[in-house]
């Protein structure tokens, strides 16, 4: 009987352990003593001259292609065009490294980069209304990205 609860209580452990996921945290150390302002995508697309020229976090889908570099909104129920997603100007000048490593987001690891295309990612950055990307395309720009949560 004791045998069997202990079994349990061991599978019941890597059942929620295997559940569990295991975000990836890209720093910089840019702009660490800014306060960013949690905001949802929709309410940054629909109010971007408000929020130009400030700190933001934003969760998206994140898209690259040859000349695209975008998040998107992620809900089901909006529209997914260009005009309705945010440019993102990743820079040199404030490189990101994965949390407690020198591990680089760009950075090929065994001869594989970190696959962010079409994936969830959380993103910290000043917003900029007047860059509207690759060929004026995109509702505004986030950039000095000091931040990406995957």
């Amino acid at each position: 009987m004791r045998k069997a609860i202990i079994s349990q209580l061991v599978i019941f452990g890597f059942i929620v352990q295997s559940c569990t996921s295991h975000k990836k945290v890209y720093k910089s150390d840019c702009d660490t003593d800014i306060s960013f302002k949690h905001i949802g995508f929709t309410q940054l697309i629909d109010s971007i001259k408000y929020y130009d020229r400030q700190y933001v976090e934003v969760t998206g889908t994140y898209k690259e292609a040859k000349e695209q570099s975008a998040l998107f909104n992620d809900s089901l129920f909006v529209d997914h065009s260009n005009k309705h997603a945010l440019w993102v100007n990743f820079s040199q000048d404030c490189p990101l490294y994965l949390s407690g490593t020198h591990v680089g987001l760009f950075q090929a690891i065994d001869g594989q980069f970190i696959p962010i295309n079409n994936k969830r990612i959380t993103i910290r950055g000043k917003v900029n209304r007047n860059n509207a990307g690759y060929l004026g395309q995109y509702k505004g720009c986030i950039e000095r990205v000091s931040f990406v949560e995957l």
